[in-house]
């Protein structure tokens, strides 16, 4: 999953990644409310791997941003389109009130919110 989140973030244009200990931390956490969301134990279920890894890089981006760490980060280029598999999100550029970094708390939001995604791997715990 890390090679995952790591070329992720570097095809947004994220650099040094490979070297945070950020992304692990990250994985962790991610990890951790996707077990917890489906009441299963590791590994985690079959179909989860890329929303779990979308989330990831949605926290990494957030913790980032929060922190002031995002320096050298071209929000014009990472927020403009995104593609996974057969999934393409494409962002409205120059829509009159909208500026790189709401487009990119957009992406962010857009990327943790997969979550209910996961809803259809809950187990029952009695």
């Amino acid at each position: 999953m890390r090679e995952k989140v790591v070329a992720f973030l570097e095809a947004l244009g994220v650099t040094g990644a490979a070297d945070d200990p950020l992304v692990d931390f990250v994985i962790s956490n991610v990890e951790y409310k996707v077990l917890n969301e489906t009441n299963t134990d590791l590994p985690m279920p079959d179909g989860v791997g890329n929303v779990a890894v979308d989330m990831a890089v949605g926290e990494y981006l957030k913790v980032k941003k929060a922190s002031g760490q995002l320096d050298g980060f071209d929000l014009e280029v990472a927020v403009k389109q995104l593609q996974e598999g057969d999934t393409n999100i494409q962002y409205a550029i120059g829509a009159g009130s909208t500026t790189p970094e709401q487009r990119l708390d957009t992406l962010i939001e857009t990327l943790i919110g997969r979550k209910q995604e996961l809803y259809r791997f809950r187990r029952l715990v009695w």
